[in-house]
Order: C-alpha cells, then structure tokens, then sequence
C-alpha cells in the first residue's frame, strides 16, 4: 500500500543543483534532510513539495505536471506546486512545500512554507449545515466546507458505526490481510474535534422536512438546517433465494461486513463468490490470498465484459484463474445451506463461505419521502443542488449531469464520490461551482491495478494498445469518433495523460 521509506534517494536538494538537471515540466527527485522531496521546473519557475503522496504513499517523481499541479500516478490525487495543498482526492492531506532559492543556474531548497490562510467564507453562507452520510462524499464534503472558511454548525450523521472507512480497501489488502486495521479509518478521532466537526455514528436519518428545514433522526433527535447534504451512498443487493440470509452468506459495504467476512474465512477452506464485479472479484482475490478455495458464479459470459470489453474480461479470467480462481458462467445461485450452494442447473458447490458481490442500490428512500426528484439516483444539477433550495446530493446515490455529454449518470467510484463530495462542500457554503471532475476508479487484483478514467455505457469501437498477455497495455473506449474511457495496466503516466485531455 506504501511507497518504499528507506533512505531518501537522489540529491540534496537543500544543497542545491542545476537548473539544468530538472527537467523543464517535470520533477527532479532529491531529499531535504530525511524528507523525499521533488523539484518541479516550468519554464524558469522551480517548485519544490513532497515526494510522496499522502494517500497511499505514490511517487509523485512520476507523476504529471498539469499547469500548477502535480498528480499522482497510482489514484491521481492532485497537490499544488505552489502551496503543496492537496486539491483533489483521493489524497485527503498535503504535502510539505518548501521555499526555492535561486542563485544564477543553482537552485536549493530553503525554510518549509507555512500552509495558506483560509479563504473568507462567502456572505450568503448557511447558519447551519447537516451532512447525511458518513461516506467519502460526506466526510469531503464537511472538511471542504471547513477549508473554505465556514465557522458555523456543522454535523455528520452516519449509519454505521464507525467514522469514515477507506471503503475499497475492505475488499483489497485489509480483506487480504495485508493492510492493518488503523490504516482503515479516513481521518484520526481527533481531526472531528478539531475541525469542529459534530459526528454523529450509528444515527439514521428518518425524515428531512424540506418546508421546516429540518433532519429527524432516528433517535428522535431533531437537526435544523441552512443547507443540507444527501450523501446516503447505496446499499448492496442480497439475492432473495433459500438461505441467502444464513450466518455464513455475507454482502460486502461496510467495516463490519468485512470484519465478518475476515471472521467467516478464518473457520473456511471453501468459498463461493455470487458475481463477477468488481466486488466480487477482489473479493475473490482476497479470499485466494488467505488460501481458501474460491468459485465465482455468474450469470455473465465473462468477467466485466458489460464495463470493459470482451478481450478484457477474458483477460481478468485468465488472471484470475492463474491464481486457482475457478469460474461458473452463465449460471445463477439456486440455493444456499451450511456447506454449499447449489446453481440453477442442479450443480453443487462446497461452500463454508458465500459472498454476494452482485451490485448496489442507491439508497435513495430519504431523497423520497422528502419528495426530492429521484430517478435511479437522487436528481441534482451541475452544482449538484436538487429541485430544493439549499438541498445537495453527492456520492453513489446521486445521478448529476456527465459534463462532457450532458447526459444524467450515476457512477458508483470512490474517487467520483470524494471529488463530489469536495464540489458540494464548497457549494454548500455557497460558492457556486459546477462538478466538472472527470471520473476515475481502480480495481486491484492480485499484485495488479486496473486504471479506469472516463465513463462509458456504450461504445462502438476499441482500441487496444501494447498486449493483454504481457500486462502491458491502454485500451481506448469510442463512441462516434470520440474517445470516452481510457483503461490502462502498467501505464499510469498515460492514464494521467488521459486524464488531462478528457479534461480539456
């Protein structure tokens, strides 16, 4: 999950180097003292800022220089060269930044910078803001509105338990066991505290009076509202069959259902994964790794083919497969008991362990009984404001506007849901700025990470670039001539690049 910490590499850059030896749009690797730092050169200005990203710990040395920007190669979040801020999720904290001395063609590191004031909150701002989901949509959203300047009431109600999760990696290496448990939380207790922020966990939302502007919770405790935050995610769908609701079959959303998916699999030698989503199969994946027995069954011919193409997904099955995964297509779950699934076709499976991984539900009753505009997905504007005023919606249970096409879509990425969540921040304290980010997800299998930037439903052509075989490649998604997704493996500059162009 993290970048190498051993000893810094390349120059000291408190020393100082050439101006020749960064090159002009890119990063020159050094140190200053035990800290990685990079500097980045633009025609002949030269910045300097942390060498790692504080997300999962990438490589910004190889990442893109966008204008004042740097992105990371692993999951593009985006710092600033200029302050180290980070800008875009899913980096959620910045980097040093550090002053540039130059001294005719040398260039060396000086005093750290302080971090920029906040900026003043605009005047129509709310009195209050409650925030319905502690998802990633909802926790960006409330730390935005505090960096944007906003002193007033602010609440987070969540569902779960627990504060704020690393949602994806309850199916990647946490699942896995290779990911500890304290890397699991979004933000430390503290942080709640000290950015004012009032979380509420293990609290539903039961009603949102549009006409009084309140949210009533279902522990009878009544929240009024200047602007509110529908960040209420989706629910994943357990098949209605006998047994789906046995001790032993689990769906996976939440740290709890991967705590008990840990738990089951530690009793387990055999499992039986429903679906060949995304979900499910990091799921597969995970469970490999923990050395259980795994079948996937699937009503589809091939893993992903709807998202990314027949070659794809008979490349994700031979992955997979390479790993002792085996595979039941065309086929559905008939029935579940205490050590097997039996399939429509009569066939049996031994199972000690059954995960559902067969898509979500946006969760959208809130939106509806509020008598918000709700068509798969609760219905914003670019500004991700609902038909009521003062109303908002972001994450996987909003359907805004696609900026490149127009087109109403709901995208269920983390990614997507922390940079709405980060839009609607600013725009719940009243800045007024369209979502516009371009969508990005990975999916981890095994020791590889699929790079998926843009968003096609459908396409009429494919261009597959490099080789499938060799775990090497780009494949461009067309629809008329223009390009909609770019997928990549072991390309990440190019899916940053990607990236870049859909943005222009």
């Amino acid at each position: 999950m993290g970048a190498d910490t051993g000893s810094p590499a390349g120059p000291d850059l408190a020393a100082g180097v050439s101006l020749s030896t960064i090159p002009d749009g890119g990063a020159l690797l050094g140190h200053v003292g035990e800290e990685a730092a990079i500097l980045v050169r633009r025609g002949n200005e030269v910045f300097a800022i942390g060498a790692t990203c504080t997300h999962y710990g990438g490589p910004l040395a190889e990442g893109l220089v966008v204008g004042d920007t740097v992105r990371c190669p692993w999951h593009h979040a985006c710092f600033s060269l200029r302050t180290g801020e980070d800008l875009r999720p899913p980096a959620l904290t910045p980097v040093a930044c550090w002053e540039v001395i130059r001294d005719g063609d040398r260039v060396r590191v000086g005093g750290k910078r302080t971090a920029p004031a906040r900026p003043t909150p605009p005047a129509n701002g709310p009195e209050s803001i409650v925030i319905v989901g502690a998802g990633p949509a909802g926790l960006l959203a409330a730390q935005t509105a505090r960096r944007e300047g906003y002193a007033g009431p602010l609440t987070l109600v969540g569902a779960e338990a627990t504060p704020p999760v690393d949602r994806p990696n309850l199916s990647k290496d946490y699942l896995a066991g290779k990911a500890p448990e304290d890397w699991i939380p979004l933000r430390p207790t503290e942080f709640y505290s000290e950015q004012r922020i009032d979380l509420v966990t293990g609290v539903a939302a039961s009603e949102v009076d549009v006409t009084a502007r309140k949210v009533r919770l279902s522990d009878g405790r009544s929240l009024p509202f200047g602007a509110l935050l529908l960040a209420t995610g989706a629910e994943p769908v357990r098949l209605d069959l006998p047994g789906s609701t046995l001790p032993h079959v689990h769906v996976l959303r939440t740290l709890a259902d991967s705590r008990a998916i840990i738990a089951g699999a530690g009793a387990a030698r055999r499992a039986v994964v429903v679906g060949s989503s995304f979900i499910g199969l990091e799921v597969a994946a995970s469970l490999r790794e923990r050395g259980l027995d795994v079948h996937v069954v699937s009503k589809d011919k091939r893993p992903l083919e709807r998202i990314l193409g027949p070659e794809v997904g008979d490349f994700v099955r031979k992955l997979h497969e390479s790993h002792g995964v085996v595979f039941h297509f065309e086929q559905t779950p008939a029935s579940i008991s205490s050590d097997r699934v039996t399939l429509g076709d009569g066939e049996s499976l031994p199972a000690e362990l059954v995960v559902f991984g067969v898509g979500v539900r946006p969760s959208t009753a809130l939106a509806e009984r509020a008598g918000l505009r709700v068509e798969n997905g609760i219905v914003v504007d670019a500004f991700l404001e609902t038909g009521a005023k003062g109303i908002f919606a972001a994450g996987d249970a909003a359907r805004s506007p696609d900026p490149r096409t127009g087109a109403l879509v709901r995208i269920e990425h983390w990614v997507v849901a922390e940079r709405q969540g980060q839009a609607a921040g600013r725009n719940l304290v009243g800045r007024r700025e369209p979502f516009r980010s371009v969508p990005f997800f990975w999916s981890q299998h095994y020791d590889l990470a699929l790079n998926y930037v843009g968003h096609a439903e459908r396409w009429d052509s494919t261009e597959i670039d490099g080789s499938l075989e060799a775990r090497n490649f780009k494949v461009t998604y067309r629809a008329g001539g223009k390009v909609l997704a770019v997928l990549t493996l072991s390309r990440d500059r190019e899916s940053l690049e990607a990236e870049a162009a859909m943005e222009r």
